[in-house]
């Protein structure tokens, strides 16, 4: 699900790519967070609390909270709400506090 068309705000698409999420092809456009690529195409549980392992999806979408944390090429604790999202990114559900490999 994507806002194609606004009374007021104006979106200027980037080409469109392919990006992987868990190992899953996927498409999205070249500069939109990784959060709105997959938001658009149905994933709205981000990863589950360390405590209670209760599902999380996006809260702030201003990179100040900790709901959003992916492995993004390999690198952990990406906050996917402000990551631009770029062709050929590998994203990978966090498990826990993330570790390097």
């Amino acid at each position: 699900m994507r806002i194609t068309e606004h009374p007021i705000l104006d979106f200027k698409r980037g080409e469109e790519v392919t990006f992987f999420y868990d190992g899953q092809e996927l498409k999205g456009f070249e500069g939109e967070t990784i959060a709105a690529a997959l938001h658009a195409v149905g994933v709205r549980v981000l990863g589950h609390s360390q405590t209670m392992h209760r599902p999380r999806g996006l809260f702030c979408a201003i990179g100040n909270c900790s709901s959003c944390l992916m492995v993004v090429n390999g690198e952990p604790n990406v906050r996917i709400c402000v990551e631009k999202l770029k062709s050929g990114m590998r994203v990978e559900t966090q498990q826990g506090k993330g570790c390097l490999k």
